[in-house]
């Protein structure tokens, strides 16, 4: 292995120091004022730019792919029955009404049988462990819906690195957001208005929909030296045929597909086919994109400044060389940028 392939692979080679006061706490009052950093990838230029001009940088028949997933009141606040001890669950996923995977805390307290009390009579049982702190829940509201109960008592989520709650919890919401489900918002969709879906139609520049209901799991840290051997958390995803059809012919004709955030881009390159085009399907994705993937079907990625060591900084690592992605990391510190979820964001093309 080459010096070059172990900085590739090595945790170490995807940290860079970030000024805490630089991590942005809340969007922009004027959500598409948001900086934007573009990367030409061929060349190498960078240009600072603002969000609302996405439009001047695509061409016309230029197709962009948008995650619609919306996030749900996932955070539910209670105690542990009989000892009263301060319990959370996060939920990650519905299986069908009233039972849901979840995370627990605190895992050591909250084993198989272990009851959870809510305000207002519901109840959570804990039914099954499933392993990486993930359990299966179900909830229990005598004479009423849990999931009405769920969706009133529930919080919006947010990051660990966001310390204010939100005066408006549809600011962690895109303005297409359409399909409950996650536990963290699109964030690289933050930034459109209706507006910028205008200004895209006279430009000639369309857009389709996919769905990813993103899970806790986009927020951890990688852990393994070797990032070969990091285990991706699994996510649900929905592509639909006429969302296909239409990447399909936008790749056929020679224009850009343009994955809106990291989501989209798993989407779409987990459906991806040997010669560019997408399958549509629904099901469940691991795939894990790091620097030495080849690209099936994103030819451009709009996506937000992301945190040290993760996943996510990894892929668009992928996408635009490490090299070059952890340079332009480092003037946008140097030029004071708003970082990861309500921050700025970049387009490579």
């Amino acid at each position: 292995m080459t010096d070059a392939d172990r900085t590739i692979y090595s945790l170490d080679g995807y940290d860079y120091e970030l000024p805490a006061d630089m991590i942005a706490q809340e969007p922009l009052p004027q959500r598409d004022r948001s900086k934007m950093m573009v990367l030409e990838r061929r060349t190498g230029r960078l240009v600072h730019s603002r969000f609302y001009r996405l439009p001047e940088f695509l061409e016309p028949g230029d197709l962009l792919v948008l995650n619609d997933t919306r996030v749900i009141p996932a955070r539910l606040l209670g105690c542990g029955a009989g000892s009263g001890f301060p319990a959370e669950l996060l939920l990650l996923h519905r299986e069908r009404e009233g039972l849901w995977e979840a995370m627990v805390k605190p895992g050591r307290r909250l084993k198989t049988g272990a009851r959870v009390v809510f305000p207002g009579g519901l109840e959570a049982v804990v039914e099954e462990y499933r392993g990486r702190g993930k359990r299966l829940v179900r909830f229990l509201c005598p004479g009423g819906s849990p999931e009405e109960e769920i969706a009133r008592l529930g919080r919006v989520p947010l990051p660990p690195y966001i310390k204010r709650e939100l005066k408006d919890p549809e600011l962690y919401q895109t303005v297409y957001a359409a399909r409950e489900g996650s536990s963290a918002a699109p964030t690289a969709g933050l930034h459109f208005t209706p507006a910028v879906f205008k200004a895209l139609r006279k430009r000639g520049v369309g857009h389709v929909f996919v769905t990813l209901h993103i899970g806790p799991g986009t927020f951890q840290p990688v852990r393994a030296q070797d990032i070969r051997d990091h285990s991706m958390h699994r996510e649900y995803f929905s592509l639909s045929p006429e969302s296909a059809g239409i990447i399909n012919e936008t790749r056929k004709r020679g224009r850009r597909v343009v994955a809106v955030g990291t989501t989209s881009c798993r989407v779409l390159e987990a459906n991806g086919t040997e010669e560019g085009l997408v399958r549509p399907g629904e099901g469940w994705t691991d795939l894990f994109i790091y620097p030495g993937y080849s690209f099936r079907v994103v030819d451009a990625l709009l996506t937000n400044f992301h945190l040290p060591r993760s996943t996510l900084l990894m892929l668009v690592s992928a996408f635009a060389g490490r090299e070059a992605i952890m340079e332009a990391y480092r003037l946008a510190v140097e030029m004071e940028y708003r970082f990861y979820s309500f921050g700025d964001c970049m387009l490579i093309l």
